[in-house]
């Protein structure tokens, strides 16, 4: 599937960590995370947001303030890497335009990361957020949860958790190429080996190993495909048709539709792993803004 010029951006990027990665088996985790902070460079500053840093419910983030935005609404945006890389800053224009695109406020966390706090200390951090936003006076229903790969996980993980404490629940999820099966059964982890440019079973391995810290990988905390849905809010699933992960997304949309949740899953064709890292670069990125808020206006 031909893609735009634009998008072969985040292939490339992809593509080179991988070469690094294979090239130096001892990267520290250090070196990783200076890498993969890299992963703001494909996505265009957004127009019209500003920024502001916080700490909420005692964990780090960056508030992104959409002009004109409705400010009684806000979306916690927990970043990808494995549990392990990425932050808030690599993720916060992503946010931004997605905050944007919805007119509504975004707070990316800058949550616990593994090997140092395996889980559940990122689950932690983002009901702590939550609830530090709900002391704030913010309502319920008028907060998302959003995150990409395996912050998407922590979206989802988070709203269980939620439910699990019998507190109010956000109003829609939004999870971007979201990584949930610990146990890695995806079959398209073989399928699409060859086209995703970044994620393979080595690197899920290894991620997992770090983030699990000895916790089964089918606990239903760090795996939220072993979990009823009965209940959960509206929930928009995307994903690339190039990426290993691919199975997660289309396994998480067929459990939350028998649970009668409101849910939308689009797999955009050729697209690598978190497509909307390209967000103000490449068409593919900003139609699924267009599609995502379309879809948020409707509920």
């Amino acid at each position: 599937m031909a893609v735009s010029k634009e998008a072969d951006t985040l292939r490339a990027l992809y593509q080179s960590w991988t070469d690094q990665m294979v090239a130096n088996p001892g990267l520290t985790i250090a070196n990783l995370r200076s890498m993969f902070d890299e992963w703001h460079q494909p996505a265009l500053e957004p127009e019209n947001v500003t920024y502001k840093s916080e700490i909420v419910g005692g964990v780090e983030a960056i508030w992104a303030l959409p002009v004109g935005a409705d400010v009684k609404k806000v979306i916690v945006y927990t970043h990808g890497g494995g549990f392990a890389v990425g932050s808030a800053d690599s993720h916060r224009k992503m946010a931004g335009h997605l905050a944007k695109a919805l007119g509504v406020t975004s707070i990316i966390l800058h949550y616990r990361r593994a090997p140092e706090h395996p889980f559940p200390a990122q689950i932690e951090d983002a009901v702590a957020a939550y609830q530090a936003l709900l002391g704030k006076g913010y309502q319920a229903g008028n907060i998302l949860t959003a995150g990409d790969s395996a912050g998407g996980n922590l979206a989802i993980g988070s709203v269980l958790k939620l439910r699990d404490l019998g507190l109010p629940l956000p109003g829609a999820v939004i999870a971007y190429s979201p990584w949930l099966d610990m146990a890695m059964r995806g079959a398209t982890l073989t399928t699409n080996a060859a086209t995703d440019a970044l994620v393979g079973k080595p690197i899920l391995e290894a991620m997992a190993g770090m983030f699990l810290g000895g916790t089964d990988a089918l606990n239903p905390l760090a795996n939220p495909l072993e979990n009823d849905f009965a209940g959960f809010p509206p929930l928009y699933i995307n994903c690339g048709g190039a990426e290993t992960l691919q199975s997660d997304s289309e396994t998480l949309y067929a459990k939350a539709k028998a649970a009668g949740v409101k849910t939308a899953l689009s797999v955009v064709p050729g697209m690598q792993h978190v497509f909307p890292a390209l967000s103000g670069r490449a068409p593919e990125a900003d139609e699924e803004l267009a599609r995502i808020a379309a879809w948020y206006r409707a509920l």
